[in-house]
């Protein structure tokens, strides 16, 4: 594979960011890690993973502010205060972007101006960020980390872009496959926890019950392969083996099958377009085993209809998406709101956003104009949400 990579992670604590650890741990000869970022939610985390990687102060980030005094004086210097600040002084062969939220979009921007190749799985800034991010990457520089767009980027090896006919994205259908409306009313945090057959995050974790991720990735997916939102299906498929596909021309369709596991899509994005060996355990066909499909039901779930819609209404119109679902997602797992109304609380959003989310027409859209526009989505979905608070104590 050439010289070892020199890689840095942010979001170094968290579910990503760890696995990653792991991958570049048991691999050595062919990644070295030189700079961490974390939010700071577990600073002693932190300062474990900066002594055991033998990183110095000046190589790791850490947003709280009293979560970085502690580890500053943990180990002995100042610690950078966020992530944009430690991306431009590391130089890296590759960062990893595994930020929760649209919090991370300033960090994909700084990736992109340093010229590192920038391994994705902050979805939310793409998602976010739209053109903005587009426009100042060049070809080739973000590599998914999803295992839905890793899987579509192996697959699209197998033939050329004009070839490509359609796209599949997959979805286990989350831990409320086959429920209606009325029977997730009463949904808890922790139900909508419990991930069939993936480990993940908590706010991946529960965009993935209410599909909101499966909305994202088909908006992530049009960005990053400049497809058009009409070509992207969306199939349920509850085993999560087959984690992607693309259909081309002829009438083939050609699929990417692993075990649900995310050190694989970690793994080649971290030495793509190379493969690390070993990064996981590879399917038995020795053994039984049941691969269904089945169509997505927009009724009970119809996160993915509304993200097509914004995806192909494009400008600001994703970021309000993103937006208005992480605060009513926040206001769930809060007791606020019921697990139904996340949705809800994005729709209604929406429904107003041509008042605001249109990008300015007489010169390019910035960062300042998205985090207006996502300020003003976050405004409404928050008023939403303690309309339908009050409404529910009635």
């Amino acid at each position: 594979m050439g010289s070892i990579k020199q890689v840095v992670i942010l979001g170094s604590t968290g579910s990503i960011g760890t696995q990653a650890l792991e991958v570049i741990a048991d691999n050595p000869d062919t990644f070295r890690v030189v700079g961490i970022a974390a939010g700071g939610s577990d600073p002693e985390a932190v300062v474990k993973q900066a002594r055991e990687l033998g990183l110095k102060p000046s190589q790791v980030a850490v947003a709280k502010p009293e979560a970085a005094r502690e580890v500053s004086a943990a180990l002995g210097g100042d610690v950078a205060t966020d992530a944009e600040q430690l991306v431009r002084s590391q130089p890296a062969d590759t960062v990893l972007n595994a930020l929760v939220g649209s919090r991370g979009l300033a960090s994909t921007l700084a990736v992109i101006d340093t010229g590192a190749t920038l391994a994705l799985a902050n979805k939310e800034s793409l998602v976010a960020g739209g053109e903005i991010v587009t426009r100042r990457a060049a070809p080739g520089q973000i590599v998914p980390v999803d295992s839905e767009h890793s899987a579509m980027a192996q697959c699209l090896r197998s033939g050329t872009r004009g070839e490509v006919a359609r796209f599949v994205l997959t979805a286990s259908g989350g831990p409320f496959r086959g429920h209606t409306r009325e029977q997730m009313w009463d949904v808890t945090p922790e139900q909508a926890a419990a991930h069939p057959t993936w480990s993940m995050g908590q706010m991946n974790t529960l965009n993935s019950a209410t599909l909101v991720n499966k909305g994202l990735e088909l908006i992530e997916a049009s960005l990053m392969f400049d497809i058009a939102p009409s070509l992207i299906d969306v199939t349920v498929h509850p085993q999560s083996i087959i984690h992607s596909m693309v259909t081309y021309v002829d009438g083939a369709t050609i699929a990417q099958a692993s075990p649900p596991s995310m050190k694989l899509p970690i793994s080649h994005a971290l030495a793509w377009p190379e493969r690390v060996e070993g990064a996981q355990a590879a399917l038995d066909f020795a053994d039984a085993m049941e691969w269904t499909f089945e169509p997505l039901d927009d009724t009970a779930f119809p996160a993915v209809r509304l993200a097509r819609q914004v995806a192909e209404a494009g400008q600001g119109y994703p970021a309000v998406y993103n937006a208005a679902n992480e605060e009513a997602a926040a206001a769930f797992l809060e007791g606020r709101i019921r697990f139904p109304q996340i949705v809800d609380v994005i729709a209604d959003v929406l429904d107003g956003a041509t008042e605001f989310a249109n990008y300015p027409s007489d010169r390019e859209a910035t960062f300042d104009d998205v985090i207006a526009i996502e300020s003003e989505a976050r405004r409404r979905a928050t008023t939403r949400v303690a309309a339908l608070s009050e409404g529910s104590r009635r």
